[in-house]
C-alpha cells in the first residue's frame, strides 16, 4: 500500500470511528478493569487444566506375552554327533570334501548375515546373528582357517559351530534348562542350509552330489519337529505362546504429563515441586470437579450471570446470542468427553441414563470452540474430548442441588479462574517468553501465502488451546489477548519487527493443521476477524488500544530509522512500513486521523532537511582541506563525486518506495545538498584558480576537464530533481579557459606531430597478407593515418566533455578546424616537396650525362639529333611517390568524414544565430589572394630550334620566391593553369618572371612583369583577369581574386579542402607532365605530315615537274594507318598505366587518366587553332584531310580512355561525363566552323556576342534592383585587359568547404559552360585569317568598353549597398 492509499484508508476509517462514538464511550470502562494476576495463581490454574488433560486422555495399552502350555517333544536317540559321523565314514571320498575357496565364500556369506544383507528371513533373528558372529570369530582365526583350507572337511565346521552356538545360547540360562540345546540344533540347521546355499550359488553342486545329499539329510533330521525356522511360534526358545493388550495404569508422574511439564517450564518450576503440587491436589482436581465446573458454568450461562459473558459484554443482542448459541453445544461435548473418560461418573446421575447422540448438522456448524480446542494438535491422540456431534444432555443430572442455590452460595470453580481473560493473558505471556527464548524451536514451514513463523511451539499452542477451552475464552478474545502481549513485548523491545509481523500473520493466517488446506481452525479465525461486530466491547476497545499504541511506537521507530537514511548502512524502513501499511492502516479498527499523519510528515521533513545539511557538512569536511592553500580541483571533484554517490545510493535505496509517509528522502537531499555544493564549488574553483595564478602556475588541463565532467553530472541531477531551480553558476563560462588552453596546446604541437608522422613514414603500401594484391584501403601509408588519429584525439577530447554551451562549442570547433587546416597544409607541403624531388630525380643515363663535360654533352646532343631518336621509354614511377598521391586522396576523404562528424554547418549556424555579422563591410586584417597563372603568348624564342621551354616564377618586391609553375616544353604560347594562394595584410607588389629551362647551363630569362595586389581594389571580392605585357616580348595572363581571412569554421575547412585539391592537382599534373612530351610528339603536325606522305607515289612526284600533265591526287590514309599512328602512344600509355596501377588507388588512377585526357584535348586544340588573342597568328589552318585525321584521333583516344570491356560492356576507364567536358564539346563544334568563310564567322561571332551581352544586361538589371552584387560577368576570354571583372566564376573557399560543395560547384560550372556558349573558338579561327585582323581589334576595344561600363555599374551598386547598410544600422540604433 502506498502512503497515499494509507491516508485514504485513514480518512475512511475516520468516518467509521464517528459512527462508533457510542461504543467507544463504553470501551473506556472495560479497559480500566485490570485485576492483578500473580504468577503463582496463573501457574496454579494452568497446572489444573494440564492435569485434567492428562486425566481425560485415553489410557495407554501395552502388549503382554502369554506362554503356551508346555508339551513333551519326543526326540530320536540319535544326536548331532552321531549325524556328523556319517560324514567321517566317507572322509576319503573326494565328492564329500568342500571345494577350494569355499571357506572364503562362506566367510562372505556369514558376514552378509550379520549386516542384514541375507535375503532369507530366518537369518534376521538376533539370536541367530549372535551365534553366527561367535562362529565367524573362530573362523577368522588363522590356525583354524589354514586347517580348514587344507582338510576341507564339513564335519569339522559343523562340530565347531555346534560348540560355539551352544556356548553362546547357554549364557544367562540355568544349567538344568534344556532350551539352549534345542535352539542350538536349529541354529546348526540354519548353518547347514547356509552351506548348501553357498555351494549352489557357486555352481559346486554338480561335482559333489554325495555331499549335497548328506547335507540335505542332516538338515531334515535336525528339523524333524519344526520345519519352519522363521515361524513366530518358535519365539521364546521355541516354547511358543500368544500376546494380549492390557490397559496401562496411571502413574500420576509428571514426566508422563506433557502439558504439565510444559507449564513447569513456563513458570520455571522444578520437577519435584510440580510433582508435589500434583500429589497434593490430585484428589481435588478430578474429572468430577471438571464436570461440576461445566454444570455450574452452564447454569450461569442460562441465567445470564456475570460469571460468564453476558449481554452487557456485547455491543448488541445479536452478538450475544451468536456467542451463546456456539457455547451450548461446546459445553455438551465437553461434558460427554468427561463421562466417556470416566464412565463411573454417569452412574452417579439420578436420571440413570447416559446422554444420547443427536446427528444434527446445524448444531455442528456452531461448534466452533470445540474445534479450536484441537488447534495445532492431533485430534485423535492428544485431545481431551473427541466428540464433534451435538449431544442431548437433558437426562444428565450431577446432583440434586438447586441451580439457584448454587449461584447464591457463589460456588467457586475448580478449574476456571475468577478472571479467565487475564489469567489466560498471563499464561500466554509466559508461554511466549519461553518459546521465544527456545533456541531449538524451529519455525513453521511456509505454505502458500503463509510465511514461516517462529512464535509458539506446537506444545504451547496445545496448552493455550486447552486453557482457552476449559476457561471458555472466545476465539476473538484469544486473538486480541495475543496481540496485546505482542504489543507489550514490542514496546519493551523484547521482540523485533519481524516477530511483530509474524504475530500479525499468525493471527490473520492460522497455521494449517496436519498439512490440510481449508481446515476449520483457519476458517474460524477468519470468521472471527471478519465479524468484529460480534466481539465483546472489552476486546473491541483493547484491539483499538493495541493498534493505536503500536502505531505510535512504529512511527517513533520510523522517525528514528529515517534519521540514519543518509548513512552508509542505515537500518531498513521496509519492515516498519510493511507493518504500518498491511497490519495497522488496513485494520478497520485503527482510528487515527489524517491530521496526526500530517504533523508527523512535517516533523519528519524538517528533521531530514537537517540531516541532509549535516550529511553535506560531513562530506565537505572530509573532502576539502581546512587550509585553502592546499585546495585543488581534485578536492572539488571528490566532493562532487561524494555528493553524486550519496544521491545515487539514496535513489537506489528508495527506488521502489521513493516516498515514505509523504516524505521523499532523495528530493530533500538534492534540495539541500546540490545548491550548497554548487555555491561552494563556484567559490572553491575561483579561489583555486586565483591561488594558482598568484604562484605563477596553471591548473592542469586534465584536472579542469575532470572537474567539468563532475560538475555537469551534478547539474544534470540537479535539473532532474529541481526542475524549477537554476544551477548556481554557469559551469562552461567558468571552465572554458581550460578548453582554450587545450586547443592552444594542440595548435602549438600540430606542426610537430605532422612533421614527425611524415619523417617516420616509409610511404609503402600496407598489404595485410604477403603476396596479396593490396586493395584501395591498403594503398596509403601510415603518416595519413597517424595525422588523422591526432586530429580525432584532439576533437574527441572536447566531444567527450559533452560541452553544454552551443556557442562555445561551435567556437571550440572553429579554433580546432583552424589548427587542423594548418596541419593539413603542412602535410600537403611536405608531401609535395618529397614528391617533386622523387619525380625530378635523374635516371642513371641522366646522371651519366650530367658528369660529362660541356663538349661531350654537345656531341651527344648532335648524335641524338642525327639518329633521330624517337623511342621514349616509360617513366619509372617510384611506388613511394605514387603512395603520396594516395595519401592526399585518403586525407581528402577522411577530412570530409571529419567535417560531417563535427557538423560544420551546424556550428556555423549556431555562431550566426548568436553572433550575427554586422551590416558594415567586413574589415579583415588578413587577406588571401588567389592567383591563377593561366597562359602566355608570343614569347621570345630562346632555344636553337626557335622555341622555348617556359616556366613562371612569382616573387615579391623583396625577391622572395612565392610560387613556381611547371615547365612547358617547346612552346611560345604556353598554358599552365596553375593556382597559388598568397596571404597578406596589406598591399603587395608581385613580380612574375618567365624563364626558359635549359638542360645545359643557366636558364634564360624570357621576360618579366609586375602586378600590385591592393586589397582596396578587390573590396568587391570579385575575380579579375590581367594581361600583363612582358618587358621583352609577349604577355602573361593572370586571374586574381581575393578573400578575407575569416575566423569561420566553414572557411577553414574550405581552405583545407582547396589546399588538398591543389596539391592533388599539382601532383597529378607532375605525373602527367612526364608523359605530356610524348603526347605532344605523337599528336603533332609532324606526325600528320608523316602520315599523309605515306599516300604519295613516284609517278605523282614526277607530275609536279610536268606542267602539261595533270597532278595525281594524294591517296588519303586508311583507318588502319590513322590508328597505327597512335599505336606507339597507346603502348606508351599502357606501359605507364601498368606501373601506376600497382600502387595508385582506383580513384587516383582515374584522376591521372582524366588529367591525361585534358592534356590530350589541349594538344589537339593547339593543332587546330592558336590561342585566343586580338592579334593575327602565324599558325596555318589544317587541310580537310588533316582535320579528318585529327578528329579520328580524337575518337580513338576517347574510346581508349573510356576503356569499355568488349565482353561485359562496362567502362573501366574515365567516366563518360568527364570525357565529354566543355572543351571536348568545343572541339566537336569546331568542326562546323573550321572551313566557314571569314564573313560568316564574323557575322556569327557578332550575333553570339550580342546575345551574351543582352543576357548579362538582364542579369545585372535584376541584381541592381535587388541592390546586390552580380554573381559573374561574361565578356569573353580576353576581357580582362584592363584588370576588370572576369567572366569566370570565382572559386571561393566557401564553395570548397567539403566534397559535397566542391562537387556541386563543379556541376554548376559545367552547366553554366553548356548553357552560355561563347564565340572564343570563332575568334581563334579568325586569328588564322588575315582578312579578320581589323575585326579582332574592333572586338577587343568593344570588350574593353563593356568591361569599363560594368565596372562603373559595380561601383554604383556598392555605393547603394553602403548607403542601405548605414540606414539600416541607424534604424537599429534607434
Amino acid at each position: 500500500m502506498s502512503p497515499a492509499s494509507a491516508r485514504s484508508s485513514v480518512n475512511s476509517r475516520r468516518v467509521n470511528s464517528l459512527q462508533q462514538n457510542a461504543r467507544v464511550q463504553r470501551e473506556v470502562s472495560y479497559t480500566r478493569r485490570k485485576p492483578v494476576v500473580t504468577d503463582q495463581d496463573a501457574y496454579s490454574y494452568a497446572l489444573r487444566v494440564a492435569f485434567l488433560t492428562y486425566l481425560l486422555q485415553p489410557r495407554a495399552k501395552r502388549v503382554q506375552h502369554v506362554p503356551a502350555p508346555k508339551t513333551h517333544i519326543s526326540r530320536s536317540s540319535s544326536s548331532i554327533n552321531d549325524m556328523v559321523k556319517d560324514f567321517s565314514l566317507i572322509r576319503d571320498s573326494k565328492s564329500t570334501r568342500l571345494p577350494k575357496g569355499f571357506v572364503e565364500e562362506l566367510d562372505k556369506r556369514m558376514t552378509g548375515v550379520l549386516i542384514g544383507k541375507e535375503r532369507m528371513p530366518e537369518y534376521n533373528d538376533p539370536l541367530v546373528k549372535r551365534t553366527f558372529a561367535n562362529f565367524l570369530n573362530e573362523l577368522k582365526q588363522e590356525r583354524f582357517r589354514k586347517t580348514m583350507e587344507s582338510d576341507r572337511r564339513v564335519e569339522d565346521l559343523l562340530l565347531i559351530f555346534l560348540a560355539r552356538a551352544t556356548a553362546e545360547l547357554q549364557k544367562g540360562k540355568a544349567p538344568a534348562d534344556d532350551s539352549p540345546k534345542l535352539l542350538a540344533e536349529r541354529h546348526v540347521a540354519l548353518f547347514v542350509r547356509l552351506i548348501s546355499a553357498t555351494l549352489k550359488n557357486n555352481d559346486w553342486t554338480r561335482d559333489r552330489p554325495e555331499l549335497m545329499g548328506r547335507l540335505q539329510t542332516l538338515e531334515s533330521k535336525l528339523l524333524m519337529h519344526d520345519n519352519n525356522l522363521a515361524d513366530a511360534a518358535q519365539r521364546n526358545g521355541g516354547a511358543g505362546g500368544t500376546t494380549e493388550e492390557v490397559e496401562v495404569p496411571r502413574s500420576y508422574q509428571a514426566k508422563d504429563m506433557p502439558l504439565v511439564m510444559r507449564i513447569a517450564h513456563y513458570f520455571d518450576k522444578s520437577y519435584d515441586q510440580v510433582q508435589a503440587d500434583i500429589n497434593a491436589n490430585k484428589a481435588v482436581w478430578t474429572e468430577k470437579a471438571a464436570l461440576d465446573d461445566l454444570k455450574l458454568y452452564q447454569m450461569h450461562l442460562s441465567l445470564n450471570s456475570k460469571r460468564t459473558l453476558s449481554t452487557e459484554d456485547f455491543d448488541s443482542q445479536e452478538a450475544y446470542e451468536a456467542w451463546k448459541k456456539s457455547e451450548v453445544p461446546d459445553l455438551s461435548q465437553m461434558m460427554l468427553a468427561i463421562i466417556q473418560s470416566n464412565p463411573e461418573l454417569a452412574k452417579t446421575t439420578t436420571g440413570g441414563a447416559l446422554p444420547t447422540f443427536k446427528p444434527a448438522a446445524a448444531a455442528a456448524q456452531d461448534a466452533g470452540y470445540s474445534d479450536m480446542a484441537r488447534r495445532m494438535s492431533d485430534s485423535t491422540a492428544d485431545s481431551s474430548y473427541v466428540i464433534d456431534q451435538a449431544v442431548d444432555m437433558s437426562s444428565l443430572t450431577l446432583n440434586n442441588a438447586s441451580p439457584r442455590g448454587s449461584l447464591s452460595e457463589e460456588v467457586p470453580f475448580t478449574f476456571i479462574p475468577p478472571e479467565p481473560r487475564f489469567y489466560y493473558r498471563a499464561v500466554l505471556k509466559h508461554a511466549l517468553n519461553y518459546d521465544l527464548l527456545d533456541a531449538e524451536l524451529q519455525p513453521s514451514e511456509a505454505n502458500g501465502d503463509i510465511p514461516a513463523m517462529k512464535l509458539l511451539s506446537k506444545q504451547s499452542t496445545e496448552v493455550l488451546n486447552e486453557l482457552a477451552v476449559r476457561w471458555r475464552i472466545p476465539q476473538f478474545s484469544r486473538i486480541v489477548l495475543f496481540l496485546d502481549v505482542i504489543r507489550e513485548k514490542y514496546q519493551s523491545r523484547e521482540i523485533s519487527l519481524d516477530t511483530l509481523d509474524a504475530a500479525f500473520m499468525y493471527v490473520k493466517q492460522a497455521p494449517i493443521e496436519g498439512g490440510k488446506k481449508g481446515n476449520r481452525t483457519s476458517m474460524m479465525v477468519q470468521d472471527s476477524l471478519s465479524h468484529r461486530d460480534r466481539w465483546t466491547v472489552a476486546d473491541f476497545a483493547l484491539n483499538q488500544s493495541i493498534l493505536s499504541a503500536l502505531h505510535d511506537h512504529l512511527l517513533r521507530e520510523l522517525f528514528e530509522t529515517l534519521q540514519h537514511c543518509y548513512e552508509s548502512k542505515p537500518p531498513s524502513v521496509g519492515p516498519v512500513m510493511y507493518i504500518l501499511e498491511n497490519h495497522i492502516y488496513d485494520d478497520p479498527l485503527f482510528a487515527k486521523t489524517p491530521e496526526d499523519l500530517d504533523q508527523f510528515t512535517e516533523a519528519l521533513h524538517e528533521a531530514l532537511r537537517q540531516k541532509a545539511r549535516d550529511a553535506y557538512s560531513a562530506l565537505l569536511a572530509k573532502n576539502i582541506p581546512e587550509n585553502s592553500d592546499e585546495w585543488e580541483f581534485f578536492h572539488v571533484i571528490q566532493l562532487g563525486k561524494a555528493v553524486v554517490s550519496l544521491a545515487d545510493k539514496i535513489q537506489k535505496r528508495y527506488r521502489k518506495n521513493p516516498e515514505i509517509m509523504g516524505v521523499n528522502p532523495l528530493n530533500i537531499l538534492v534540495a539541500e545538498m546540490f545548491p550548497a555544493f554548487a555555491a561552494d564549488a563556484r567559490d572553491l574553483v575561483a579561489r583555486i584558480i586565483e591561488i594558482v595564478q598568484e604562484r605563477g602556475e596553471e591548473v592542469a588541463i586534465q584536472d579542469g576537464f575532470d572537474l567539468y565532467k563532475e560538475l555537469v553530472e551534478i547539474r544534470n541531477v540537479h535539473a532532474q530533481a529541481l526542475p524549477g531551480v537554476e544551477f548556481a553558476f554557469h559551469i562552461e563560462g567558468l571552465l572554458a579557459d581550460f578548453v582554450w588552453r587545450w586547443i592552444a596546446l594542440t595548435d602549438a604541437n600540430m606542426i610537430g606531430w605532422v612533421e614527425g608522422a611524415v619523417k617516420h613514414d616509409s610511404f609503402q603500401v600496407r598489404p595485410e597478407h604477403e603476396g596479396n594484391i593490396p586493395n584501395d584501403d591498403e594503398r596509403h601509408s601510415v603518416s595519413a593515418v597517424d595525422m588523422f588519429r591526432s586530429f580525432k584525439q584532439t576533437i574527441d577530447q572536447i566531444v567527450k566533455l559533452e560541452w553544454d554551451d552551443d556557442l562555445q562549442y561551435a567556437k571550440f570547433m572553429t579554433a580546432i578546424s583552424k589548427t587542423i587546416g594548418a596541419g593539413v597544409a603542412r602535410y600537403c607541403e611536405l608531401l609535395e616537396q618529397l614528391f617533386v624531388k622523387e619525380m625530378d630525380r635523374l635516371t642513371p643515363e641522366q646522371e651519366a650525362a650530367a658528369r660529362k663535360t660541356r663538349q661531350e654533352k654537345w656531341m651527344q646532343m648532335a648524335k641524338d639529333t642525327w639518329n633521330n631518336r624517337d623511342k621514349i621509354e616509360p617513366f619509372q614511377f617510384l611506388p613511394e611517390a605514387l603512395v603520396k598521391l594516395n595519401d592526399i586522396g585518403y586525407t581528402t576523404q577522411h577530412l570530409d568524414m571529419l567535417e560531417k562528424e563535427i557538423n560544420v554547418d551546424a556550428c556555423a549556424e549556431v555562431i550566426q544565430r548568436h553572433e550575427p555579422p554586422s551590416l558594415k563591410p567586413r574589415q579583415s586584417s588578413k587577406f588571401v589572394f588567389t592567383i591563377k597563372i593561366i597562359e602566355a603568348e608570343d614569347l621570345k624564342a630562346c632555344d636553337m630550334n626557335g622555341l622555348s621551354d617556359p616556366y613562371v616564377v612569382l616573387g615579391d618586391e623583396y625577391q622572395k620566391r612565392l610560387a613556381k609553375t611547371r615547365i612547358v616544353y617547346g612552346n611560345l604560347n604556353p598554358r599552365w593553369d596553375e593556382t597559388v594562394d598568397i596571404s597578406t595584410q596589406g598591399p603587395l607588389n608581385i613580380i612574375a618572371t618567365i624563364w626558359d629551362w635549359d638542360t645545359l647551363g643557366d636558364h634564360d630569362c624570357v621576360g618579366r612583369t609586375s602586378l600590385k595586389l591592393d586589397p582596396s581594389h578587390f573590396s568587391d571580392y570579385m575575380p579579375r583577369e590581367f594581361w600583363l605585357d612582358l618587358d621583352t616580348q609577349g604577355r602573361l595572363l593572370l586571374r586574381v581574386s581575393m578573400e578575407g581571412e575569416r575566423d569561420d569554421i566553414q572557411f577553414y575547412f574550405g581552405k583545407s579542402f582547396r589546399t588538398l585539391k591543389r596539391t592533388e592537382r599539382d601532383m597529378t599534373r607532375k605525373i602527367t607532365d612526364k608523359l605530356s612530351a610524348y603526347i605532344q610528339q605523337c599528336l603533332s603536325r609532324r606526325t600528320l605530315r608523316s602520315l599523309l606522305s605515306q599516300g604519295l607515289s613516284i609517278s605523282s612526284m614526277r607530275g609536279y615537274f610536268q606542267k602539261n600533265r595533270p597532278q595525281s591526287v594524294a591517296q588519303a590514309p586508311t583507318q588502319t594507318d590513322v590508328a597505327g599512328a597512335l599505336k606507339p602512344l597507346f603502348t606508351y600509355f599502357d606501359d605507364n598505366f601498368a606501373i601506376m596501377k600497382q600502387t595508385l588507388t582506383d580513384a587516383a588512377m582515374v584522376m591521372v587518366m582524366t588529367r591525361l585526357w585534358k592534356e590530350v584535348l589541349v594538344t589537339i586544340e593547339s593543332l587546330l587553332v592558336p590561342p585566343l588573342s586580338d592579334k593575327l597568328s602565324q599558325q596555318r589552318p589544317l587541310t580537310q584531310q588533316e582535320l579528318d585525321i585529327v578528329f579520328k584521333w580524337l575518337q580513338l583516344l576517347f574510346d581508349f580512355f573510356h576503356a569499355v570491356d568488349d565482353e561485359t560492356g562496362l567502362a573501366n576507364g574515365v567516366p563518360l561525363d568527364i570525357l565529354k567536358s566543355p572543351k571536348y564539346h568545343d572541339l566537336q563544334n569546331l568542326n562546323f566552323f573550321y572551313f566557314e568563310s571569314s564573313e560568316n564567322l564574323i557575322r556569327t561571332s557578332e550575333a553570339m556576342a550580342t546575345a551574351t551581352a543582352a543576357r548579362q544586361q538582364q542579369v545585372q538589371q535584376r541584381e541592381l534592383n535587388r541592390l546586390s552584387a552580380p554573381a559573374s560577368l561574361s565578356f569573353g576570354g580576353a576581357a580582362g585587359l584592363m584588370g576588370l571583372p572576369s567572366t569566370r566564376r570565382s572559386k571561393s573557399i566557401m564553395l570548397s568547404r567539403n566534397l559535397g560543395t566542391m562537387k556541386k560547384a563543379k556541376e554548376e560550372k559545367r552547366k553554366e559552360a553548356q548553357a552560355e556558349p561563347n564565340d572564343d573558338m570563332i575568334l581563334r579561327i579568325l586569328r588564322m585569317r588575315p582578312e579578320a585582323e581589323r575585326y579582332l581589334k574592333d572586338r577587343s576595344r568593344q570588350k574593353e568598353r563593356l568591361a569599363a561600363a560594368a565596372a562603373a555599374e559595380m561601383i554604383v551598386r556598392q555605393s547603394l549597398m553602403a548607403k542601405r547598410g548605414v540606414g539600416l544600422g541607424a534604424q537599429r540604433g534607434r
